[in-house]
């Protein structure tokens, strides 16, 4: 029997990893989330069913899903005492779990990142706890979601926009400053990953995303709280900022096609940019989002909220060189997609 594991599997890229392992595999996932961010599977899953075993809720018909509630780190104590917790107290037969997707983190948008950063650096704990059970458990592989944040913000002012490009990061050389203490996390869970991997034979790939998106993301992030606003004509338009700061939006669809693919191919603990490769100001994304419900909005900068680096988008020349890999859904297929969900949500009120 293959059994994975989804830490942070209520949050957006876990929810999504989610539904994919359900679709695409007969195989069990066991998900961990203590809901401060995520959303409980109720909300998100069709034909929601559920029993449970001792603490965990088992759901679905088939009995394939087993969500267990709570902190991660609690979860990797208990599995550092015992390391066949899991196996023990929910009678799940399997020696080791397959795929181990990591996405349990302190996230959110810029507020987040910027208002609250020592509660962002708690990421630290959470991933060398993770590091130090994977290590010692020794699943299959591992998926380890570092971000673009980790690269050196000084390559990402307003005195040029520059693709980031993996070798912009070398722990060989001298680092430069990433974004914050959500980039210092990020940054130090790809050197754990190496470690990983080099000095315990992990197999551990690490994704460097850029501005992921989808139709289900939360209105704290930025591009489907600027589809609610299209969907309801607001006229004028509030921007963050100037809104000439620019991002490299890719869709959640495309992320977790990349995941497997890089899971397939990379074992070494290395980082790989996942993006479009196209740098789109927030100006832009308006302007587009004003074309896809129909109107032209005045636009109202708001100067005193917080706007982060002034550019950010990748470069993927190394994926495509290396993997032949590049993401499939476009700019505008992407945002129509949103703008209709936030479209749908505003009808039903």
């Amino acid at each position: 029997m293959k059994i994975h594991l989804v830490s942070g599997g209520c949050g957006f890229v876990g929810r999504n990893m989610v539904k994919r392992l359900l679709q695409t595999t007969e195989d069990k996932v066991f998900m961990v989330d203590d809901l401060s961010i995520g959303r409980h599977p109720s909300e998100w899953l069709e034909d929601f069913s559920s029993t449970t075993l001792e603490d965990v809720e088992v759901i679905g018909k088939e009995k394939r899903l087993f969500f267990w509630k709570g902190d991660f780190r609690n979860l990797l104590f208990y599995m550092r005492q015992n390391p066949r917790y899991i196996q023990e107290k929910y009678h799940l037969d399997f020696e080791h779990f397959s795929d181990v997707f990591h996405f349990a983190a302190i996230v959110g948008g810029r507020m987040k990142i910027e208002g609250d950063p020592m509660i962002v650096a708690l990421d630290l704990s959470i991933d060398a706890e993770f590091f130090y059970w994977v290590t010692q458990h020794k699943p299959e592989r591992v998926l380890y979601p570092s971000s673009s944040a980790a690269y050196p913000v000084s390559l990402q002012t307003t005195d040029g926009a520059i693709a980031l490009s993996e070798g912009d990061i070398n722990f060989d050389k001298n680092l430069g400053t990433p974004d914050m203490t959500y980039g210092w996390s990020k940054l130090t869970g790809e050197f754990l990953a190496q470690i990983a991997a080099k000095h315990y034979g992990v197999k551990v790939a690490c994704i460097r995303p850029f501005s992921g998106y989808g139709e289900d993301q939360e209105q704290s992030y930025p591009v489907p709280a600027i589809a609610a606003r299209a969907a309801r004509n607001e006229d004028p338009f509030e921007v963050w900022g100037s809104g000439k700061q620019g991002r490299d939006f890719v869709h959640i669809d495309d992320v977790l096609d990349f995941i497997f693919m890089l899971l397939d191919r990379v074992d070494d603990g290395s980082a790989y940019n996942i993006g479009s490769g196209r740098l789109t100001s927030f100006l832009e994304l308006i302007a587009l989002f004003g074309e896809i419900a129909g109107y032209s909005p005045t636009i109202k900068p708001l100067l005193d909220k917080p706007v982060g680096v002034h550019s950010r988008y990748a470069n993927m020349d190394v994926v495509l060189e290396k993997f032949g890999w590049q993401p499939k859904i476009s700019l505008y297929e992407g945002m129509k997609r949103v703008y209709d969900r936030q479209k749908m949500l505003l009808d039903k009120k």
